[in-house]
C-alpha cells in the first residue's frame, strides 16, 4: 500500500490525465478498522495508488467497484461486509461498511484547427462545458482564444496534433491541410472529427482519405455536414450546432426535443 497523501496522488493523477476511482468510507457499523470519511485511490486496473479503506478485508470488494465505476463512467455505493469469510483469508473481520466509489474520468479534449469566428465561438463554448480546449492553427493567439489550455501556432505539419479516442477534433482551415489533419487524427484513434466544409470540398477530401487506403469503418469518425440541424447559418450558430452534436455523443442523449421525450403531465381538472 502506498504511504503517499490521497490529495497528492489525486493532484497527480489530475494533471496527466490518467483515469482513477476515489473510495470514501460513508458508514460504517461493528467492529471496522477505517472510520467514516475515510479515503482511498485506485487505478484502472483496481490496484490500490493511496489511502486506505479497510485493509485486506475491503480491498478486493472496494477495488473491484473501482473497475466497474470506471468502465460505466458512475458512481456506486457499495456494502462490505467483513463478517463475510470470502472477503478475507477465512477469518471473518467483524462489522459492516458502506463505501461510496466514484469515477474521476479525464476531461475530453476538444481540438481545433482553423482560427475563425467558428472556432473562436467553439473555443468559449466548449471550455464553458467542461471540455479542454486546444487550438492548432498559424493564426491562434492567446488574445483569441483566451480559454484555450494550449495553443500550437507554430505547428505546421500538425505533429501535435494527437487525440485520444475519447477527444473531439474540429477541422475549420478550409485549405489543403485539412487531408493531413485528419489523416494525422485518424491515425490517432481519434472518434470524432468534424470537418466544416462545403459539400463538395467535403466529398474531395472524403475521396482523398479512400485513396490512401483508410478503411470505412475508420472514416466513419469523420463527419460532414458536422453538427445537429438546428437551422443556424451564421458560424456562431454552426459552432453551437456542432457543440450540441458533441455533448450529446459525450453524454448520450437522443437529440431530441425533451418535450417530445418527457412531455409534462396533464393536469387533472378541478371538481
Amino acid at each position: 500500500m502506498s504511504g503517499r497523501e490521497v490529495l497528492d496522488v489525486l493532484v497527480e493523477l489530475r494533471d496527466q490525465g490518467a483515469p482513477h476511482a476515489l473510495a470514501t468510507v460513508v458508514e460504517v457499523e461493528g467492529s471496522v478498522s477505517a472510520e467514516t470519511g475515510a479515503k482511498a485511490v485506485f487505478d484502472g486496473e483496481g490496484r490500490l495508488l493511496a489511502g486506505w479503506v479497510g485493509g485486506g478485508c475491503a480491498d478486493a470488494a472496494t477495488a473491484q467497484a473501482a473497475r466497474r465505476s470506471l468502465e460505466g463512467g458512475r458512481g456506486e455505493l457499495i456494502l462490505v461486509d467483513m463478517d463475510d469469510e470470502i472477503l478475507g483469508t477465512g477469518v471473518p473481520c467483524g462489522g459492516r461498511m458502506r463505501v461510496w466509489v466514484e469515477p474521476v474520468l479525464p476531461r475530453p479534449t476538444l481540438w481545433l484547427l482553423g482560427a475563425g469566428r467558428l472556432t473562436e465561438t467553439l473555443s468559449r463554448m466548449a471550455a464553458a462545458t467542461g471540455l479542454r480546449v486546444v487550438v492548432n492553427d498559424p493564426r491562434a493567439s492567446r488574445e483569441r482564444f483566451p480559454e484555450a489550455s494550449a495553443i500550437h501556432a507554430d505547428d505546421l505539419d500538425y505533429a501535435a496534433l494527437c487525440p485520444d479516442p475519447g477527444d473531439f477534433v474540429v477541422v475549420a482551415t478550409q485549405h489543403k491541410g485539412d487531408h493531413h489533419a485528419i489523416a494525422r487524427a485518424l491515425a490517432c484513434g481519434a472518434g470524432y472529427i468534424a470537418l466544416v466544409a462545403s459539400r463538395k470540398r467535403a466529398a474531395l477530401v472524403l475521396q482523398g482519405l479512400r485513396e490512401d487506403d483508410h478503411d470505412q469503418q475508420r472514416l466513419s469518425a469523420v463527419v460532414a455536414p458536422a453538427g445537429l440541424d438546428l437551422g443556424g447559418r451564421e458560424p456562431e450558430e454552426i459552432a453551437l450546432a456542432i457543440l450540441a452534436e458533441i455533448v450529446m455523443l459525450r453524454r448520450n442523449g437522443s437529440g431530441r426535443r425533451l418535450r417530445d421525450i418527457k412531455p409534462l403531465p396533464t393536469p387533472t381538472p378541478e371538481v
